[in-house]
């Protein structure tokens, strides 16, 4: 993929027929053991210039009324240090260990059975705060010890890691080349366009194990359900369907449904699974829609994201799918106006008012595919819930 497509600055490759983002992989340590993090997301517009990261302002918020929902973390440099980053101090890290089991249901969503194959330890979060300074950033740990790494099976590394790269042996005075590591990254959609995310961890165990991420049930309560953009929210909306239409080869596919039956979701990601990169290559991720997004032209917009994803799960009714008007969603406002003048057709799951879920997705992201989100494809209907002064118009 083109680096004019890539919005992460430090995304070092994105490889569309292997479906994996390279991103600089950072050392770290826990207790004396060695971790490995990736950084995506500042709350500081300087920091994340500096580090070549998503500008991510809500992330200031996020331990609002939580404090344990932020790491507070410590760094040293190293005593004879001349060109090189300081070792942060983790207060939790993830446990890797346990094996992600995912077995479909009769349609695929729900799953009947869902073991996460990583559970953030007492103490964890992906999001730190180093001790001194006021800024947050998204710092998921993606690996422990000192190698060799399970790509396979993933063991010790989270389970969208597909390779570890060493750090190359330093060529003169101050020059650095770090590690890096290739993860798996997730097709979805903003503003109709199709965009690119990776997803680090979640709230919920059966999302966790969806997202092929870590299981942080602390996530829950970060700043506040529901909030979006109301002040002290820490969250954005991202758009899952539970039961949109299947077929590996249908165009209209998308949801759970689809990504389990269709996108080989129960098996363990790694480069030697050609079948399961191609199948995702070919649109069998869920094609989530997310809201606010890093390039969109309005700098209220923009200044809204946080790859903080609050799920609002959507069901079609049996009338939407008899009728087959279950079809792909590509964009945030067309899904609430759906819910909002046709509930005969959307709710949440169970038949519920559409709405916020109890589930949160730390999902970055990396980059567009074709051209760049900038316009919603319709805007919000005047006194609707999304329609108040300062949240998604000028002025």
């Amino acid at each position: 993929m083109p680096v004019s497509k890539t919005i992460l600055p430090s995304a070092i490759k994105v490889d569309l027929q292997n479906e994996y983002v390279r991103l600089p992989l950072h050392k770290g340590d826990y207790k004396g053991r060695t971790v490995w993090y990736v950084l995506t997301e500042a709350s500081d517009q300087g920091a994340a210039d500096d580090l070549g990261l998503n500008y991510a302002p809500k992330l200031a918020n996020a331990s609002v009324g939580c404090p344990s929902c932020v790491q507070d973390v410590t760094l040293t440099g190293g005593a004879n240090a001349i060109f090189n980053e300081a070792t942060i101090h983790f207060a939790g890290v993830p446990d890797f260990s346990p094996s992600r089991v995912l077995t479909a249901g009769p349609t695929g969503f729900p799953p009947s059975q869902a073991t996460p194959g990583a559970v953030g330890g007492p103490g964890y979060s992906p999001f730190i705060r180093v001790a001194g300074s006021p800024i947050v950033y998204n710092a998921p740990i993606v690996a422990v010890g000192d190698g060799p790494f399970d790509v396979d099976h993933h063991t010790n590394t989270a389970d969208r890691v597909l390779a570890v790269h060493p750090a190359a042996k330093d060529t003169g005075p101050a020059q650095f080349h770090g590690a890096s590591v290739d993860l798996l990254f997730i097709r979805g959609f903003d503003s109709g366009k199709s965009i690119i995310y990776i997803s680090t961890d979640a709230s919920d165990a059966t999302t966790a194990v969806l997202e092929r991420a870590t299981y942080v049930p602390a996530l829950n309560n970060v700043a506040f359900p529901g909030g979006d953009d109301f002040l002290g929210s820490a969250r954005e909306r991202i758009f899952p369907f539970v039961n949109g239409q299947t077929g590996a080869n249908n165009p209209q596919a998308q949801g759970l449904s689809h990504l389990i039956l269709d996108g080989h979701a129960g098996e363990d990601a790694s480069l030697g699974d050609k079948a399961l990169l191609q199948a995702l290559s070919h649109g069998g991720d869920a094609l989530n829609i997310q809201g606010d997004f890093p390039t969109l032209k309005q700098n209220n917009r923009r200044d809204a994201y946080s790859p903080l994803w609050e799920a609002q799960f959507g069901e079609w009714t049996q009338k939407a799918v008899q009728q087959k008007l279950n079809t792909r969603q590509t964009d945030e406002f067309q899904i609430l106006k759906l819910a909002a003048e046709h509930p005969d057709l959307l709710t949440a799951p169970g038949g519920a008012p559409y709405g916020s879920v109890k589930a949160l997705i730390d999902c970055p992201v990396i980059g567009y595919l074709t051209t760049e989100p900038q316009e919603d494809l319709i805007q919000p209907a005047p006194g609707s819930a999304v329609d108040f002064s300062g949240a998604y118009f000028q002025g």
